[in-house]
């Protein structure tokens, strides 16, 4: 309770904190925010010229002949998200460490003001995908009602999971150096460049151990088949997520104190 007292204390500390870090970041570029859109669009444009003349064949459901490039998106839109709650709660603690030092604000403060800024990023490429979509002549339906759930779903699972990890960060600097390696063969486990139902059925039930899986899965349902999300994938997602919350939060009071010394 002392900790929600705290995090309403500084709310205003945040939301500044958020517009601060957006403004900074593009201070001195003319096309400011949107870097944050292009750079993921370009991904999505290499992997559909490299790879759509091997994968449009096999995705069924989608009659359009940018079928890939939506898919694509789609999972991309769910797996940025995820990729940069969880890469920057890795080193939230430590890049800050400074700032920890000369100013007295709960240190849960942080990793909340690195959500907000990746949900604001998130937004604006949700934007930008939904343009994109138009212009190939793919519409999403009302079942976009469906994204804020997996939203929450996603991140939860990535401020959990980074949160864990960024305070045994603080005191093992190695995870810092090993976690984003994982993260790209984590990319490649996630059927995010590929199809799901390509992974040999005897393989199917370790892909679906991967819990972002699930989500990018609801995501591709969403907003490729206009239909919603098969609420047993995510449901395990879901349950990962509410226990590395739990493990980070429990790591967190008690590791609190002694992370200002590490620092």
């Amino acid at each position: 309770m002392n900790q929600l007292k705290a995090i309403w204390a500084y709310r205003y500390f945040i939301i500044s904190s958020i517009k601060t870090e957006f403004r900074s970041r593009f201070a001195r570029s003319s096309l400011g925010g949107v870097w944050m859109v292009l750079h993921p669009l370009a991904q999505v444009a290499i992997y559909a010229l490299v790879l759509s003349a091997v994968l449009a064949a096999k995705l069924p459901g989608i009659d359009n002949q940018y079928a890939y490039a939506i898919y694509l998106m789609a999972g991309t839109l769910g797996w940025s998200l995820f990729a940069e709650v969880f890469g920057r709660s890795l080193g939230v603690f430590v890049d800050n460490g400074n700032l920890l030092k000369k100013m007295a604000f709960p240190k849960i403060a942080l990793p909340l003001i690195v959500t907000g800024s990746a949900l604001v990023n998130n937004l604006l490429l949700f934007g930008a995908v939904l343009v994109v979509f138009g212009i190939l002549g793919h519409m999403p339906t009302l079942m976009l009602l469906w994204l804020p759930v997996l939203i929450a779903v996603t991140l939860a699972l990535a401020l959990g999971l980074g949160l864990a990890l960024g305070i045994i960060n603080v005191f093992v600097r190695d995870i810092g150096q090993i976690v984003p390696i994982i993260l790209q063969f984590w990319f490649w486990l996630t059927p995010v460049v590929y199809v799901s139902t390509m992974i040999p059925a005897k393989y199917h039930a370790l892909l679906m151990l991967n819990p972002m899986s699930g989500i990018v899965m609801g995501y591709q349902n969403i907003l490729v088949y206009n239909k919603a999300p098969d609420v047993s994938t995510l449901l395990y997602p879901a349950t990962i997520a509410i226990v590395a919350l739990s493990l980070a939060l429990f790591m967190y009071f008690r590791a609190n104190e002694e992370m200002a010394d590490a620092l």
